[in-house]
C-alpha cells in the first residue's frame, strides 16, 4: 500500500460556490502489488466535513453515501427513536428539493436510493449513473444545510405514523419481533444507548413533538458529523470541486464528543421471559455482553460463534439440530461502536421445555470444551471470511459502503487489509481465550419466548428487575441550538442538468451447445478473482402437477441433495468448502434442480470435484430423511403465525384454485409431506437427472476455454428428455370477492388484491408493456399507490402493485401491511386510485418520469457477477435474441398514454380481483362489509369456515 499525507495540496483544490471552501487532501492510498486495498483519497472541508472518494472506471455508475455518526446511542430515556425518524424525515423535501421529489429525482435519474439507522449511525445513499453525480450532491447538500424550514407538522405527522406501521410490521406484528428489545434493556444498564432499539419505542414516538426533532437535528447533522463517501466512475479532481460547490458553505454544527458509557456487567444470569401472541412455538436466547467493534478479540468471537452455532460442523447443530431436539441453534457475535453482545438462539423440538434447551445448552459447551478448537476450525473459518471479503467488493456501493463505515468506526477507510491480517493470523488459542473471557462461566440474559397459554415452560422464573434508580440523563447541549443557512454565489433553486451520458455496455456472452444435451452460456468478469456457476437440471415443482398428494417432492429432493454423499458426510463437504472459501449448495425452482456454484478462481478445481461428488454420489439415508421432514412440518407452524406468510400462501390458492400446482407453495404442504417417503426421494432421482436441456450459466474470472473442460463430466449423467406436465389453467374471478383471515389482536392488516392474468414471461410483448404501464400506479416509490397510502395517509410502511409472469402463468398483485383501524379506508383508496388511472389513464408527467427512470437505469443492471448472470441466464432460459435490450429501449421510447391506458384495462380489472385481508376481524370485518363487497371467512390455509357470504 503506497499512502500519502499531506498537510496542504492547493493543486488539487478548486474554487466554486462558496469563496474560500477549500478541501484539504490529508490522504491518498493506492493499490500496490497483490494487496487487499480500496484505494481512495481522503480530504476534509474547512466546515469539518470529511470527504472519501474512490475512483472505479469498471462501470459507468457512481454511489454516493452521506454517513452522519449519530445512531440510536446518541438517544436518551423516554426520546428513544429520533435518529431513526430522522432518518425518514430527511426525505420530505427541504428549502430547494419540494415533498416527495428527492426519490423522485433519484429514481428518474435511473438510479436507487435508501437510507438507514443503526445504533451508532445513519446513512443516506444514492447508486446511479454516472452523469448523474452532480445531481445527488445537490440533493444531499440540501438536506444537509437547507432542511430545517421545509419540516411542517403535516410532514412530522404522516412519517410518525409511517415509523409507527414499520415497528408494527417488523417488530410488534411477527412472531419473536421483541426478542432483541427484551435482550438489550435487560443486559445493559438503564440509560445505556443500546437498551433500547433503533426504532424506538412507540410511546416515546406519542410524546415527541416537532421543536424535539429540530434540536437533534441541530446537535448532530452539521458537517463536521459526517462523511461523504463517493465511489465509482469519476475522477477526483472533478468531485472535489462539485462538493466543495455545493457542501461548503454549509455551517459547521456543534463540536462532537465521543459517546463514553459503562460497560455491561452481569454478576450472574439474567432471566427474563415473556408472552408472544404471535409465537407458535417457544424460543430460548442467552445474550452475553462483549466487545465493541475492531476490539483486539473481533475475529476471535466471530470464529468463536461460528464453531459453536454455524453451519452443520458447529457444535449446537451436532447437539441439537441433527439429533432433532431443535428445529433450530444458532450461535453469533453481533459488534457495534461502543459495545457487543454474543447471542444464542435455540427453538426446540415439540415436547422440549426451555428448561430442557438450558440444560442441554450448558452440555453443548462442556462438550465444546472437551473438543477444543481444531486447526480445521482455523482454517475454515479464514478461507470463508477471505472470499466473504472479496466478494462484498463486488460493486461501487460495497466499496464505497465499506469505506464509509471504517470511517465513522475508526477515522481512517484504509481498514481492509488490517482486517484481513486480524483474521488470517488468528490462530486455536485466540478462539479458546475469547470463550473463556466472555463465555465460561459468564453472566448472561436468559430468555424465554413462550406462546400464549405455555407460560409454565420457561427456563427459570424471572429474577432481574430492571434498577432505574441510578440514571443521569446525558447533556447533549441541546440548549440554545441555532439554526443558520449558509450562503452561496450560485442559485441553489435551480437542480443541476445531467452530465454526459454514460456507455453502457451489455455483458458480453459466449454460448455453446454439448453433445450431452446441456446448453451453456457465459460471460468473463474479472473485477474480482471468482466464479459463480449455475446447472439446472429440467424437473421441479411442476413433476407433481399430477399428483398433488406429493407437492413439494422437488423441494424436499433439493435438501437431502446438500446432505451425505457416499464418499464424505455433508459435515465433511461444509468443512471442504469453508477451507476453499466457496460453496456449493442444490436448490429447487418451478422447473429444476440447480446446483448453485460460488469459488474463488485459485480453487475452482477441487470444488468442481466436490460439485460431482454431490451430483454423483448422494446417499439418501432415513435418519436425514426424519430430520428434514419434521423440521419441514414445524417450519409450516411457524409460518401459521406470521400473518405475511399467511397471505402469501392463501393468496396463491385463491388465484390458482385448490387443486392447481401453482397454487401449492413449493415447500408443499403439511398433508403432502406426510405422505412423502425416502423411496419418494431415490425415485426422483433415479428418474429425473438427466444432461439433455440442461442449463449451464458461468460468470467470472474464467474464459470458455477454460471453463469447457471442466463441464466434461455433465456427460456422466443420463441423456433422456423430461417432459413435464402440463399446467392447467387458471379459474376465472367473476366478481371482486373479500377475503378474510382472521388473526386476532393483528396490529396491521395485510392486503392482497389481484388474480391470475393470461400473460406469461415475454420481455417484447405485453408483458414488458404492461410492466411499463403499472410503474406509476404501483412500481415506484413515487407511484399513486404508495404517495396516498404511506406519505400522504401515513397508513403503511410501504405500498406496491406489480405483475410477475414466467413460461407458466402471470399475474397481477397489490400488496401492503396496512394499520389495522385504516383497513376499509385502505381498500376503498387502493380501488379508487386503481380505478382513476384506468379511467384516466397516466399523465404527461408520469409517462415522461417512467421513461427517464427506466432508460437510465440501464447503467446499474450489468455491475455485480449477480446481475450479469441473472442477465445471461435469462437469454438462455428463454431462448433470447442477444439484442432484446435495444427492443425494449424502442418499445419504452414509443410507448404512448394511450398504450399505456389499453394496457391497464387489458390486464387490470378491478371488478374482477381477489381480495385478501389477513388481519383482526374484530377490528376489520364491520368496516369492509360496508363497502359493499360479498365477504368470505377464510381459516389459516385458505379453506372456507362456512359458506356464509356476508
Amino acid at each position: 500500500m503506497k499512502r500519502k499525507v499531506l498537510v496542504l495540496a492547493s493543486a488539487m483544490t478548486f474554487l466554486s460556490g462558496a469563496a474560500m471552501a477549500q478541501a484539504k487532501l490529508v490522504e491518498k492510498v493506492t493499490k500496490q502489488g497483490s494487496e487487499l486495498v480500496i484505494p481512495y483519497e481522503k480530504y476534509v472541508l474547512p466546515n469539518g466535513l470529511t470527504l472519501i472518494i474512490h475512483e472505479d472506471h469498471s462501470d459507468p455508475v457512481v454511489h454516493v453515501d452521506v454517513t452522519y455518526h449519530v445512531g440510536s446511542a446518541r438517544e436518551e430515556i423516554g426520546k428513544s427513536g429520533f435518529a431513526h425518524f430522522f432518518e425518514h424525515m430527511l426525505f420530505q423535501g427541504s428549502d430547494n428539493v419540494a415533498d416527495e421529489q428527492h426519490f423522485k429525482t433519484v429514481t428518474q435519474a435511473g438510479g436507487t436510493l435508501n437510507g438507514s439507522t443503526n445504533r451508532d449511525r445513519t446513512n443516506y445513499y444514492e447508486t446511479v449513473p454516472s452523469n448523474q453525480l452532480e445531481k445527488m450532491l445537490w440533493l444531499e447538500s440540501d438536506r444537509m444545510g437547507f432542511f430545517l424550514d421545509a419540516v411542517t407538522q403535516k410532514k412530522f405527522e404522516v412519517q410518525r405514523s409511517t415509523v409507527k406501521n414499520e415497528r408494527g410490521q417488523n417488530y410488534d406484528n411477527v412472531p419473536y419481533g421483541l426478542r432483541f428489545e427484551t435482550i438489550n434493556k435487560n443486559l445493559y444498564p438503564y440509560g445505556h444507548p443500546y437498551s433500547w432499539q433503533t426504532i424506538g419505542y412507540v410511546e416515546d414516538l406519542n410524546r415527541v413533538d416537532v421543536n424535539d426533532l429540530k434540536n437533534f437535528f441541530l446537535r448532530w447533522y452539521g458537517p463536521n458529523n459526517a462523511a461523504l463517501t463517493i465511489g465509482g466512475d469519476v475522477k477526483p479532481a472533478d468531485v472535489v470541486k462539485l462538493v466543495e460547490k455545493y457542501f461548503g458553505s454549509i455551517p459547521a454544527g456543534p463540536k462532537v464528543e465521543p459517546v463514553k458509557v459503562p460497560a455491561a456487567v452481569l454478576e450472574g444470569n439474567r432471566y427474563v421471559s415473556y408472552v408472544d401472541n404471535y409465537a407458535k412455538l417457544p424460543m430460548f436466547a442467552v445474550a452475553y455482553p462483549t466487545v465493541p467493534d475492531f476490539h483486539k478479540d473481533k475475529a476471535a468471537l466471530a470464529a468463536l460463534a461460528q464453531i459453536i452455532g454455524q453451519g452443520r460442523n458447529s457444535v449446537l447443530f451436532q447437539q441439537f439440530t441433527k439429533k432433532q431436539l431443535a428445529l433450530q441453534a444458532q450461535a453469533f457475535s453481533s459488534l457495534s461502536e461502543l459495545s457487543g453482545e454474543f447471542q444464542v438462539v435455540l427453538l426446540p423440538s415439540p415436547g422440549k421445555t426451555l428448561a430442557d434447551m438450558e440444560k442441554l445448552y450448558y452440555a453443548a459447551l462442556d462438550s465444546f470444551e472437551k473438543r477444543g478448537v481444531t486447526d480445521e476450525d482455523i482454517i475454515k473459518f479464514k478461507g470463508g471470511y477471505e472470499s466473504q471479503l472479496i466478494n462484498g467488493l463486488q460493486s461501487v456501493a460495497g466499496k464505497a459502503s465499506q469505506l464509509a463505515q471504517f470511517q465513522y468506526l475508526t477515522g481512517n477507510p484504509n481498514q481492509i487489509g488490517g482486517q484481513l491480517a486480524a483474521y488470517t493470523s488468528l490462530t486455536k488459542e485466540d478462539v479458546m481465550a475469547a470463550y473463556n473471557k466472555y463465555i465460561k462461566g459468564k453472566g448472561a440474559v436468559v430468555l424465554s419466548i413462550v406462546p400464549k397459554g405455555q407460560e409454565q415452560i420457561i427456563a427459570k422464573a424471572d429474577n432481574y428487575t430492571i434498577d432505574t434508580t441510578h440514571y443521569v440523563r446525558p447533556n447533549y447541549g441541546y440548549t440554545g441550538l441555532k439554526y443558520v443557512k449558509g450562503k452561496d454565489n450560485f442559485d441553489r433553486r435551480k437542480m443541476p442538468g445531467n452530465g454526459p451520458n454514460p456507455v453502457v455496455t451489455v455483458p458480453k456472452f459466449w454460448r455453446k451447445d454439448l453433445p450431452n444435451g446441456a446448453r451453456v452460456i457465459g460471460t468473463e468478469n474479472t473485477e474480482i478473482p471468482t466464479v459463480t456457476l449455475s446447472i439446472t437440471v429440467p424437473g421441479g415443482h411442476l413433476l407433481q402437477a399430477n399428483n398433488l398428494s406429493k407437492a413439494g417432492l422437488a423441494s424436499f429432493f433439493a435438501n437431502m441433495m446438500n446432505e451425505d454423499t457416499k464418499n464424505y458426510t455433508a459435515e465433511q463437504i461444509s468443512v471442504e468448502l469453508q477451507k476453499l472459501g466457496s460453496s456449493v449448495n442444490v436448490s429447487s425452482g418451478t422447473d429444476g434442480i440447480t446446483f448453485s456454484v460460488q469459488a474463488l478462481k485459485k480453487n475452482i478445481d477441487p470444488v468442481m470435484a466436490l460439485l460431482q461428488e454431490r451430483l454423483f454420489n448422494p446417499k439418501f439415508t432415513e435418519d436425514a430423511f426424519n430430520r428434514i421432514k419434521k423440521q419441514r412440518l414445524e417450519s409450516f407452524k411457524l409460518a401459521k403465525s406470521q400473518p405475511a406468510a399467511v397471505a402469501d400462501a392463501v393468496f396463491a390458492k385463491l388465484n390458482y384454485g385448490p387443486n392447481h400446482i401453482l397454487g401449492i407453495d413449493e415447500d408443499g404442504t403439511e398433508e403432502t409431506i406426510k405422505n412423502m417417503t425416502l423411496k419418494d426421494i431415490e425415485n426422483y432421482y433415479n428418474n429425473y437427472m438427466t444432461s439433455q436441456d440442461a442449463k449451464v450459466v458461468i460468470v467470472g474470472d474464467i474464459k470458455e476455454a477454460e471453463i469447457l473442460p471442466k463441464l466434461a463430466f455433465l456427460s456422466k449423467l443420463p441423456k433422456k428428455k423430461i417432459e413435464l406436465p402440463k399446467v392447467d389453467a387458471t379459474p376465472a374471478v367473476s366478481k371482486t370477492t373479500v377475503y378474510m383471515v382472521d388473526v386476532p389482536k393483528s396490529a396491521q392488516s395485510e392486503f392482497r388484491v389481484g388474480y391470475t392474468t393470461p400473460m406469461k414471461y415475454d420481455p417484447t410483448g405485453d408483458y414488458y408493456k404492461a410492466q411499463l404501464a403499472n410503474y406509476a400506479l404501483g412500481g415506484n416509490f413515487n407511484s399513486r399507490l404508495n404517495l396516498n397510502l404511506r406519505e400522504d395517509k401515513g397508513w403503511t410502511y410501504g405500498a406496491s402493485s406489480y405483475f410477475t409472469a414466467d413460461k407458466y402463468s402471470g399475474t397481477f398483485e397489490f400488496s401492503s401491511g396496512i394499520r389495522a383501524d385504516a383497513t376499509d379506508s385502505a381498500l376503498y383508496e387502493v380501488m379508487k386510485d386503481v380505478k382513476n388511472y384506468l379511467q384516466n389513464g397516466p399523465s404527461d408527467d408520469e409517462v415522461s418520469f417512467m421513461k427517464s427512470a427506466i432508460a437510465q437505469s440501464d447503467a446499474r443492471k450489468y455491475e455485480t457477477g449477480f446481475q450479469k448472470a441473472a442477465f445471461i441466464g435469462r437469454i438462455l432460459d428463454y431462448n433470447l435474441p442477444a439484442n432484446y435490450i435495444e427492443q425494449q429501449s424502442k418499445i419504452l421510447k414509443s410507448m404512448t398514454k394511450e398504450q399505456i391506458k389499453a394496457v391497464s384495462n387489458k390486464y387490470i380489472q378491478p371488478q374482477k380481483m381477489n381480495v385478501l385481508l389477513v388481519g383482526d376481524k374484530a377490528k376489520i370485518m364491520e368496516g369492509v362489509k360496508k363497502l359493499g363487497y360479498d365477504v368470505v371467512e377464510l381459516d389459516v390455509d385458505g379453506n372456507k369456515i362456512d359458506k356464509k357470504v356476508f
